[in-house]
């Protein structure tokens, strides 16, 4: 049996330079490498012409870039575009591309399915079927064709980011670092339901933006919509995050789906402000969209706009944010590849 070569994408520096010691290749040759690969964008060995074509053979024996193009891709009336990526025989990530203007943000997987099994969202309905390598999470950056046109991204895709911590902080590492895309940390969010032990780690190791999914302010309320209130309480959340200064660069945001009759009245919007008082922070309103087998519905413009009126004028700043890509399942709660691994 052929033994499977091992991806140079999504190696650190160190990582690099680990593996041209292995090869006695020069120490410089690490750089090289994630020149290669992280600014120039290879997809083969063979592209890597400043190395020797003997390094380059050395290379080629027991590694491969190890890109892969998307499987599938699906695009929105509103320009959003979804790529399906295939992570095994029977699994599969979905990663959402969304234009605006003047900015172009991607929504990145971090796990095949998710644990946390939230009422409103069609990706814990899949279930959980593993976590994303370093790979292939930085492959759904790297293999988009709008890869160059990014200027954000978001880690509020398939999975929760903090259940695969430590691929996840070593995809920030390559995106913020000199030797990799070299991006600004104000340029990438992670959003999580709230693992704490994840979360104070990020804080600690990372200056990325951080969204806390909150949904409901009162936990027996939130605990139904969502069970890791169960384990990881907002209430313990939020007291953590009174540790930490999120008013110089990092932003600290909290997304709040909005449902009919469900969270939308000013009681909700009044048990917020006192829940989040003295925290320098930010609310993103965001439209529900109904999916199969929930009985939930999404609430009218005017609710919405009340909510945020009155939460921006108790010092809240809150925004509804723009729904993109509805129409092709690829808006927030939406993405599932339980029926794709099926049809493929």
């Amino acid at each position: 049996m052929i033994e499977a070569k091992i991806p140079l994408l999504g190696k650190t520096l160190s990582e690099l330079e680990d593996i041209v010691q292995e090869l006695r290749m020069p120490r410089f040759a690490a750089k090289q490498i994630a020149l290669w690969i992280y600014d120039k964008k290879v997809q083969s060995i063979d592209e890597m012409t400043n190395l020797s074509v003997k390094h380059r053979d050395l290379l080629k024996e027991k590694y491969t870039v190890g890109a892969a193009s998307p499987v599938h891709a699906m695009r929105s009336i509103d320009g959003t575009v979804k790529y399906l990526f295939r992570i095994s025989e029977k699994n599969y990530v979905e990663t959402v591309y969304i234009p605006e203007g003047d900015r172009a943000t991607l929504c990145v997987s971090s796990q095949v399915g998710c644990k946390m099994n939230c009422t409103f969202c069609m990706t814990g309905k899949q279930g959980y079927a593993g976590n994303l390598s370093v790979t292939q999470i930085m492959n759904q950056i790297y293999s988009i064709p709008e890869r160059d046109t990014l200027t954000n991204i978001v880690f509020m895709g398939m999975g929760e980011p903090f259940d695969n911590l430590d691929a996840v902080l070593k995809v920030l590492t390559i995106l913020t670092s000199d030797y990799g895309y070299a991006w600004s940390p104000k340029r990438i969010t992670v959003s999580t339901v709230g693992l704490k032990k994840g979360m104070e780690h990020f804080l600690q190791e990372s200056d990325c933006h951080l969204a806390i999914s909150l949904h409901s302010p009162f936990p027996a309320q939130r605990a139904k919509l969502m069970p890791a209130e169960k384990a990881f309480s907002i209430a313990d959340i939020v007291e953590l995050l009174r540790n930490y200064d999120f008013s110089k660069q990092r932003r600290l945001s909290f997304e709040y789906i909005m449902f009919k009759g469900v969270n939308d009245s000013l009681i909700y919007a009044k048990e917020l402000v006192r829940l989040l008082h003295g925290l320098d922070c930010r609310i993103n309103l965001i439209r529900f969209h109904a999916i199969p087998n929930v009985d939930l519905q999404g609430c009218d413009e005017n609710a919405m706009l009340a909510f945020r009126d009155y939460l921006t004028s108790h010092g809240l700043f809150s925004t509804i944010r723009a729904s993109r890509g509805e129409d092709i399942f690829a808006a927030c709660g939406m993405l599932s590849t339980a029926q794709r691994r099926k049809e493929i």
